[in-house]
């Protein structure tokens, strides 16, 4: 009965009707159980708070649509006829429903006189054209043929969304258990929040106590947790996120359009899948910890220990805000791969961001003070997960870095360190500086720092110049570096010498 199409409003829809359900797959979804979604929606949809909800999801349609508000008996009606399509005694049209290939309904979804049957538009279907619209229909023909199955999916399909900037959060994916994940989350909480907001007699359901980008990585993370509780096995899968208003008000000009297409690629998916594992699941928590934004609580907090005064005292601040919206750690994740070299520095390196805003935590990270939390065994599963760097690099980078935080230790060559923790704008100067302890150990009597052949592989391309990626193989170093000497106390012992590093530009927001 149920079916996924590929399509995300259908099939977020689809995984909410399952979610709704209670039952194991949604093969074992039963009429009966589309009459349990479809009393739902006759019930809840024409009375607030999701009457309201829906005004960004199907604009003037019979649930939202100002001209019924006297008459509550006509939203009912509408709420049927979008709901009921499904029934085995609905009449059917040879034209073939657009989505799910099936028979669409012959039932006309406005009281209008002449209203085409069977066709969905803008306020049935959320982001299609208005009635009137027919560009990019073949013949003038305006509408698309809908089946009942389907357009019940859609009508479900907010219920599966969180509500997130004024706008609907959807999540979709090649894995259909996951798109049910997210529909059941999403789902259970709309369900709680109209419980709660009919109790108390509100008009409106509250919004996510996160953002867009923030709220899908962080339910994406706790369905992986359950997932390897329930040893589910592993299957690679994308995820990709619409966050969209179907409302029709915003300004095409807007910073916020009325569509944003959020993308996780695998890659990243099979990133975070490994690091809520046990072996790694201690070292992204104090990374992710310190990546929330800070409350206006914490901001509060901050100005009274530096001995300035807020705007508002602590105590309204905390009530104002309890909780941070953004976590910059999840939201930088979307911004990758392309951007690996930065994300490597800034969270693996702890190099602080050149941001301008009070609340970002990351203009305040500093190795002076985040040590502890340098990981080579985090960043090592980052390049071989994300980056697919080959191994024996990944291999030889280790090496060199450990060989050269044993030679800092023990020649105490605080020089050394300075200059190539500090030094990134040319590569010869890092050569040059690998070159000098190698050849003053030379004299000495001793074996080079760096050999030939590693130092090819880490540094070196057909270029004389070093590699497109040099700095990147630096940073690598230095993070095994540091962790090598934080083991062995040099860091906590010399932490007055370790140099500041700022950013060159300015870090996105």
């Amino acid at each position: 009965m149920l079916k996924f199409t590929g399509h995300p409003l259908v099939d977020v829809g689809v995984a909410t009707i399952w979610a709704f359900s209670g039952k194991r797959t949604f093969e074992q979804v039963t009429e009966s159980d589309l009459d349990k979604v479809a009393d739902y929606i006759e019930a809840h949809y024409v009375v607030n708070p999701l009457k309201s909800f829906l005004n960004v999801a199907f604009p003037n349609s019979g649930f939202t649509q100002p001209a019924f508000e006297k008459t509550p008996q006509r939203r009912k009606e509408y709420a049927r006829l979008v709901a009921r399509g499904y029934k085995a005694n609905t009449p059917v049209l040879d034209e073939r429903c657009v989505f799910t290939g099936e028979p669409a309904v012959a039932v006309a979804f406005s009281e209008k006189e002449g209203f085409p049957q069977g066709r969905a538009f803008r306020q049935h279907v959320p982001m299609l054209t208005g009635e009137e619209v027919i560009n990019f229909h073949p013949y003038g023909d305006a509408g698309l043929p809908v089946s009942g199955i389907a357009l019940l999916a859609i009508q479900a399909f907010p219920l599966g969304c969180a509500k997130c900037g004024g706008k609907l959060l959807a999540v979709h994916s090649d894995n259909p258990e996951l798109v049910y994940k997210f529909a059941k989350k999403f789902l259970d909480n709309n369900r709680r929040e109209v419980n709660l907001a009919e109790e108390a007699g509100a008009t409106k359901l509250p919004e996510a106590s996160a953002s867009a980008k923030t709220l899908i990585v962080q339910t994406l993370i706790e369905i992986e947790v359950v997932r390897q509780q329930e040893r589910k096995a592993e299957q690679p899968y994308s995820v990709t996120a619409y966050h969209l208003s179907n409302s029709g008000q915003s300004n095409p000009l807007d910073r916020n359009p009325p569509l944003e297409i959020y993308y996780l690629p695998l890659e990243i998916t099979d990133f975070l899948a490994e690091i809520v594992g046990a072996r790694y699941r201690d070292e992204w928590r104090k990374i992710e910890r310190r990546a929330w934004q800070f409350t206006k609580a914490e901001m509060a907090q901050r100005k009274e220990d530096k001995g300035k005064k807020g705007k508002a005292g602590k105590a309204k601040a905390e009530e104002e805000d309890a909780r941070p919206r953004r976590n910059f750690l999840y939201e930088d994740l979307f911004r990758l791969p392309e951007n690996a070299p930065l994300f490597i520095r800034r969270y693996f390196l702890r190099v602080p961001a050149r941001v301008k805003y009070e609340d970002d935590p990351r203009r305040e990270y500093s190795l002076k003070s985040d040590a502890d939390l340098i990981s080579w065994k985090l960043t090592q599963l980052f390049l071989e997960r994300i980056l697919r760097m080959k191994p024996s690099r990944i291999e030889r980078i280790r090496v060199l870095g450990e060989e050269l935080a044993q030679y800092v230790h023990d020649e105490n060559d605080t020089k050394f360190f300075e200059r190539f923790y500090s030094e990134q704008k040319r590569y010869d100067l890092i050569r040059n500086e690998l070159i000098r302890v190698s050849n003053a150990r030379l004299k000495r009597g001793q074996p080079p720092l760096v050999k030939f052949e590693p130092y090819m592989e880490i540094f070196e391309d057909t270029d004389e110049r070093g590699r497109s990626d040099w700095r990147l193989a630096r940073d690598l170093i230095l993070i095994r570096m540091i962790e090598k000497l934080y083991e062995l106390r040099w860091i906590q012992q010399h932490v007055d010498e370790i140099p500041e590093t700022r950013e060159e530009t300015d870090q996105e927001q």
